[in-house]
């Protein structure tokens, strides 16, 4: 098969099975939770919080549903490749979404030790934004390969979107603010400088 030259065989092994792949997204994210439960339990309730942020229970729950969706979606995705009848361009464009997958996945696993674990909203709102235009380049592209995997993936890609509403708002709320007025001062200082040197040399 031609992916198994482009992609390796390790990945593959993540997708090839229905019950790997599902296992290998909730186990990380459950350790990962895991490894950031005290963060989670006396760093985060003291944040400020943009509007529409969903109760703690939520979580959980959601992730819990997006990890086996997009675990299934990665598999059928790979079963796609394994039909004899996909073209070469059918095969280009899966090797294309599962290329995303393995690069979301990473992106997704990193997020939550940036955010609780080194507790850098900041560094993790960079990630998350990377995240978000994976998943929804990703989901976009599946569509022309299985519209079923369309329908497994698209509410992560709205989940990550909003996502990146509520790491933007704490980020902002919590001294980002701060710090975009320290920048603006900076550029117009450097602006007016500048200006000042020109009205000299004239």
């Amino acid at each position: 098969m031609v992916l198994k030259n482009r992609i390796p065989v390790s990945l593959l092994g993540i997708s090839s099975d229905l019950t790997f792949s599902i296992l290998t997204p909730l186990t990380i994210g459950s350790l990962t939770g895991l490894i950031t439960k005290s963060s989670v339990n006396d760093w985060y309730p003291d944040l400020r919080k943009p509007k529409l942020n969903p109760p703690r229970w939520l979580f959980p729950i959601a992730w819990t549903y997006l990890y086996v969706s997009m675990g299934l979606g990665s598999h059928l995705i790979y079963r796609t490749l394994l039909n004899g009848t996909s073209s070469l361009e059918m095969i280009q464009i899966a090797e294309k979404v599962l290329r995303l997958y393995y690069i979301q996945l990473g992106l997704n696993f990193i997020w939550t030790p940036l955010f609780f674990g080194l507790r850098r909203p900041d560094l993790a709102l960079l990630d998350i934004i990377g995240l978000t235009g994976t998943v929804l380049t990703m989901t976009n592209l599946s569509r022309r390969v299985n519209t079923k995997v369309t329908y497994l993936f698209i509410p992560y890609a709205l989940w990550v979107s909003y996502a990146t509403y509520l790491n933007s708002g704490i980020w902002y709320l919590n001294g980002g603010s701060e710090k975009i007025k320290v920048l603006f001062n900076k550029i117009k200082g450097m602006c007016c400088t500048s200006c000042s040197k020109d009205q000299k040399d004239d």
